[in-house]
């Protein structure tokens, strides 16, 4: 039996990863959790041999939530399970910890297929997260600025782009507007831009809108 974690915000969906996964005898889903608190403490308390975690929860960003699980339990397996496509946050998830990525648009066969791979040991690398990290291999990423910045400074500045107010960006994130400030001031320090429009331009042209779930 493999041991899962369903980590999703979104009942709905939530219930739905459910219902796909018990399809599968191999599968006991050993937990859910809606918010990123709540896996973490679930993962405190139990041993879980997968993970499976959403990006966008209510009260934590969940590559925070990966770092977090990651620090407190080196071994443990984690997929990051997301709407949106690899080249925004597959190879963060990958360099946070994580052992797959998979945009939930996958055919259900993928994520059966990925949680295989993953809990005997290796990594899942879809064919589009394959061909970026190559990119990176060879160097030809590297004119892309938003690489440099941090999980906070990368989130700030797709909120930004999807037309969000400060005070809007602040309650996503769970942190005080003027945190959002300074998350902001670093983007635009790093990325040699003078301005928000700025960064919100080139945030368009390299399609890093943040999406709405």
């Amino acid at each position: 039996m493999i041991d899962i974690l369903v980590v999703d915000d979104h009942a709905l969906i939530r219930k739905g990863l459910i219902m796909l996964l018990e399809e599968n005898p191999e599968f006991h889903i050993k937990g859910e959790a809606e918010t990123g608190m709540q896996a973490i403490n679930m993962a405190r308390e139990h041993k879980f041999d997968l993970v499976l975690l959403d990006i966008s929860l209510s009260d934590k960003h969940g590559i925070d939530v990966l770092k977090q699980l990651k620090s407190e339990q080196p071994d443990i397996k984690i997929i990051v399970l997301s709407m949106y496509p690899e080249d925004q946050y597959g190879l963060r998830a990958l360099k946070a910890g994580a052992m797959g990525y998979i945009n939930k648009q996958s055919a259900p066969e993928k994520l059966v297929g990925a949680i295989h791979q993953v809990v005997g040991g290796k990594k899942y690398i879809s064919p589009a997260l394959a061909e970026q990290l190559l990119s990176n291999l060879i160097g030809e990423s590297q004119e892309q600025l938003h690489q440099s910045l941090s999980n906070r400074e990368y989130q700030t500045l797709c909120l930004m782009a999807s037309g969000k107010s400060l005070t809007e960006i602040a309650e996503i994130m769970v942190v005080s507007p003027k945190t959002v400030s300074v998350y902001r001031a670093r983007m635009l320090e790093k990325m040699g831009f003078n301005n928000n429009a700025e960064a919100v331009h080139y945030a368009i042209a390299h399609d890093l809108v943040e999406a709405k779930k």
